[in-house]
């Protein structure tokens, strides 16, 4: 079975930074786009960042844009979330995931996922 894992998420204060990593495989990295999503208890999971094979555009949420940065990592088969300015609101279960298509901010086109990495913004 292929495997994203995440890593990075932790507990931070309001104002600070932290870093998400996800690795997957050379196979999934390369062929596939990759995306970052969130979710808190009782609501939905939510589009947070997305990054296109091959050429490596970005899509952005509008309430990270700007604060949140998406790239990846070709060499090390890795994707990474970096996540400045965090606010509270931040906080929630983050996933890494991979879909075949070019590039999706959609869930539901997304069809690898990682088993996601806690990440708690006090105030």
């Amino acid at each position: 079975q292929v495997q994203l894992a995440e890593s990075g998420g932790g507990l931070v204060q309001a104002g600070d930074s932290l870093r998400l990593s996800c690795a997957a495989p050379e196979s999934i990295f390369a062929n596939y786009g990759m995306g970052w999503f969130r979710q808190t208890p009782g609501k939905e999971r939510e589009f947070v960042a997305a990054i296109s094979r091959w050429v490596g555009k970005t899509y952005y949420a509008d309430s990270v844009e700007g604060r949140f940065t998406i790239s990846k990592d070709n060499a090390k088969n890795t994707m990474y979330l970096q996540m400045n300015s965090l606010k509270p609101e931040d906080t929630a279960v983050y996933y890494c995931a991979a879909t075949s298509l070019v590039a999706s901010l959609k869930v539901l086109e997304y069809n690898l996922w990682g088993q996601g990495t806690q990440v708690t913004v006090s105030s």
